[in-house]
């Protein structure tokens, strides 16, 4: 299989070797042309020959051979040619017949007409931007046009100057890929028309590679002045880190790795622009909590040696725990300051709008593109109504209708979802069940750290109080150890949600990504979320008081409900959502850009020994990563999961935007330096909005809502403070102070069970709850200052549900998602379409009826 396999001269044997090594002497291997330095090549297929498997080498010679018959140009490089002289390469080419073909059949959008719409490129302070900006000829490659769908029989419409380069390198291999889709690797004779397909063959192992190339190494440009070097532009000005502050050349990033991938960029930084705007307000948030440290009354008094020294606080767990001073929880009801202020009920309802905002934005930007890129009529179903292989081999039935289709019969269909759907469950109930293991652990781990510390906490406050708690201990070890857990079940169920999607066998690969796409979110949602939910809307809610404490277990189990210290367990939640969130975003980074890396350079070990002419084009992509048709579906997740974060419990941490927005420019540059570098060209493809990821967004920013509302009204204790300020203050004053008194209940110690009782003995003791005091009518009791506070706390959440939710309305309403000037473009070009290719037809027309009178004449005469 040496040499060209169409349109290749025929040689002898002899002639052969010699022509070898001339082309090894004066042909550089590194180029995107065959032999001949002329016919680009579009696509690569690499297999290894395994001569025991005749069946194998038939399919590859019936298929080469249909492609053939279709029209493509193939070139095969023996496997002696390649580096571990096991490999070889069939280098494939389409003439410009084949593809203005399918052009024509794919209705790709081609250029007739130079844009003659007049736009307004200055803006106000424009020179602000300059130093953001990358060179015109990055941005903007090439002039605007009004574009229309390709038609091979009026190709003199279009403005076709070069048919060698009318359509890009991004273009040229998505036909091809088509081609290689849909072309049989069986016989006609055979019968077997579902036996076609690249994926196919990719599967079963007949090819071991298929993939279109680069067009000149990341680091240097092309030595051939046909070559584009766009590769090479892309790392300079895109997938260097320090190019962080510049805008992304999104148009050459679609030119080059096409729609679908352009999209994701666009997104990521169009979400990265807008983190700006919540960073910003979040860390003025935090800075006023800064700055109001010291009008803190309530930690002052807790704090205070003849305040909070003095209250002695029932035991948070039985028998091993002490009795604790109020004043050992000195620091962190300061740190809690810095997060639960008056600045978090102003954040929490910054962030509502915020998201309602970057949602609109994004549909006018997407629409933008959409006309730009050419997607405005693009259907993206039309584009995969292609059945994915799996599914043609496992529905062996047929559906008899006007198009005769395989199908899988309803009773299969249903017990695989049923199955699935099981399988989920079981999956969510076993993270569940990780979430109570460490909430056990929390429990038991508590006890511990205070039977440590419980001489420390009461004889050696100075020394040990400030720094170190059984709460922050419990703490900080738990969420690592939550942490290590989601990563362990992430790498499971990645698995596990392919292995049922797969067993559903989904129709097309649109469809197979939707449903992975809702297995894969509604598990990460669990298992990185749950841990937090719990913290925010379960920790310290059920706990009931002293001498009637609730058990998780029951009291046989002696794990007594986790209680929130006098700070607020909103500390707990903000340290929860910090090590989870900030060792995801990490952990993330390193393993996107080490282990593509480290596989690259272990699997290109023996061609860095080759000469730089003899280590081919096709060789060195064939060594890099191949990029998937899920890659993309792993960064939207990575993205959308960090959106919950920043979204669903922002009011806890206003600096979670910040540490977002840091992640997110480095992100940028390792996804473009991950592609460009590391991973093979992907195919290219269309995508005209990031799909169902943009509806799961709006159901996180909708639930964002309700979930800040609940964490300001019962995590944090911004309600019970505004309460006691304007209802309950003794002297009428507006001010704090008496707060921590007023929050405290007492407590007969004599009435502990004496299995429940502490070794030390102690006056009555106070724990946070409003009851009524020992020795009353109602002891024990709630209060009716309680049913206040949570009257309140209702209200608060009602009112702000509905102003946000009202404002969010209002802001969808005003903004339209397609802006007034992208519209009139686009009526624009239908009319310009419909006009030319109108006056395209008349005078085709004229010139026809004048050749035709020309001929009568001519005949005419002639008699």
């Amino acid at each position: 299989m040496n040499g060209y396999h169409q349109q290749a001269p025929s040689s002898t044997g002899s002639f052969q070797q010699e022509q070898s090594v001339i082309d090894k002497q004066q042909h550089s291997k590194d180029s995107v042309f065959f032999r001949d330095g002329v016919r680009r090549i579009d696509f690569v297929l690499s297999y290894v020959d395994d001569k025991d498997c005749e069946k194998k080498q038939e399919r590859r010679k019936v298929y080469e051979a249909n492609l053939v018959k279709v029209g493509l140009e193939l070139e095969t490089e023996d496997k002696s040619e390649s580096e571990d002289e096991n490999t070889y390469f069939v280098k494939i080419h389409a003439p410009w017949e084949v593809l203005a073909t399918y052009a024509d059949v794919l209705k790709i959008k081609v250029p007739f007409k130079v844009n003659d719409i007049p736009e307004n490129k200055e803006m106000p302070m424009n020179w602000l931007s300059t130093p953001f900006r990358l060179p015109e000829h990055i941005m903007k490659p090439e002039p605007d046009y009004f574009t229309a769908p390709f038609n091979k029989s009026k190709s003199d419409f279009f403005l076709i100057n070069d048919k060698e380069t009318f359509f890009p390198p991004s273009t040229r291999n998505r036909i091809v890929y088509y081609i290689l889709s849909r072309c049989s690797y069986i016989k006609e004779e055979c019968g077997d028309k579902d036996k076609k397909g690249i994926k196919r063959l990719l599967n079963n192992g007949t090819y071991t590679s298929a993939f279109p190339l680069h067009d000149c190494r990341y680091w240097t440009r092309s030595k051939d002045a046909n070559c584009e070097s766009e590769r090479y532009n892309l790392y300079k000005h895109w997938a260097r880190f320090l190019c962080f502050f510049k805008e992304q050349p999104l148009n050459l990033i679609r030119k080059y790795y096409g729609e679908k991938i352009g999209i994701y960029f666009a997104w990521l930084g169009f979400y990265t622009e807008m983190l700006l705007f919540a960073a910003i307000v979040g860390t003025i948030c935090f800075i006023y909590g800064l700055l109001t440290y010291d009008d803190n009354e309530w930690s002052k008094e807790i704090c205070n040696e003849q305040i909070g020294g003095k209250i002695v606080m029932c035991p948070l767990c039985d028998k091993k725990c002490g009795y604790w001073k109020l004043n050992s929880t000195c620091n962190s009801s300061w740190q809690s300051h810095l997060f639960d202020n008056v600045g978090t009920v102003f954040f929490a309802i910054f962030m509502g709008i915020w998201v309602t905002l970057f949602l609109e934005f994004w549909k006018r930007r997407q629409a933008r593109l959409e006309y730009e890129w050419d997607l405005v009529d693009f259907e993206e179903e039309q584009q995969q109504l292609q059945l994915r292989p799996e599914y043609e081999t496992k529905c062996t039935n047929r559906k008899m209708n006007r198009i005769t289709q395989p199908y899988l019969p309803i009773t299969s269909k249903c017990a695989r979802i049923c199955l699935s759907g099981a399988t989920v469950l079981f999956w969510i109930s076993l993270i569940i069940a990780c979430i109570i293991g460490v909430i056990a652990y929390r429990l038991a781990v508590y006890a511990a750290f205070a039977s440590i510390m419980k001489d420390s906490l009461t004889n050696n406050l100075e020394v040990v109080g400030p720094y170190i708690t059984p709460q922050l201990a419990t703490s900080v070890t738990a969420s690592c150890i939550n942490f290590v857990i989601i990563m362990i079940l992430n790498l499971m169920y990645e698995r596990v949600a392919i292995w049922i999607t797969d067993m559903e066998i989904p129709k097309t690969h649109l469809e197979y990504e939707n449903k992975l796409t809702v297995k894969m979110f509604l598990f990460q949602f669990v298992n990185y979320y749950s841990s937090c939910f719990y913290v925010a809307f379960f920790k310290g809610k059920f706990v009931g008081y002293p001498g009637n404490y609730a058990y998780m277990f029951g009291k046989w189990s002696k794990l007594r409900n986790e209680e929130c210290d006098p700070g607020g367990c909103l500390i707990e939640l903000t340290t929860q959502l910090v090590i989870v969130m900030t060792g995801k975003q990490v952990w993330g980074n390193i393993q996107e850009a080490l282990v593509p890396w480290l596989m690259n350079w272990w699997g290109s070990r023996r061609a860095r020994s080759h000469p730089e002419t003899l280590y081919s084009r096709w060789e060195q992509d064939h060594d890099l990563q191949s990029f998937g048709q899920l890659g993309l579906f792993y960064e939207y997740l990575e993205m959308v999961i960090q959106f919950g974060f920043i979204t669903l419990f922002v009011a806890s941490f206003p600096l979670a935007p910040l540490l977002a927005l840091i992640n997110n420019i480095i992100e940028v540059r390792v996804d473009a330096w991950k592609l460009t570098t590391q991973f093979r060209r992907a195919v290219a493809a269309k995508a005209h909005s990031i799909g169902a990821w943009e509806e799961i967004l709006s159901g996180v920013a909708i639930l964002s809502v309700v979930t800040n509302a609940f964490i300001v009204a019962f995590t944090s204790d911004m309600i019970p403070r505004l309460v006691y300020m304007y209802a309950y203050h003794p002297k009428g004053e507006m001010n704090m102070k008496g707060y921590i008194k007023d929050s405290l209940s007492l407590f007969n110690i004599s009435e502990f069970q004496p299995a429940n009782r502490p070794d030390d003995e102690e006056n009555p003791s106070c724990y946070r709850d409003y009851r009524y005091p020992p020795g009353h009518v109602k002891q024990y009791t709630h209060t009716m200052q309680f049913w206040h506070i949570l009257a309140a706390k209702l209200a608060f959440i009602i009112i702000m549900e509905h102003v946000v939710f009202s404002v969010k309305f209002f802001v969808a309403w005003m903004i339209p998602d397609v802006p007034s000037d992208v519209k009139a473009r686009i009526k624009r070009e239908r009319y310009l379409v419909q006009e030319y290719l109108h006056n395209y037809e008349v005078e085709k027309l004229k010139i026809q009826l004048s050749q035709n009178g020309s001929d009568e004449t001519e005949v005419t005469a002639q008699m």
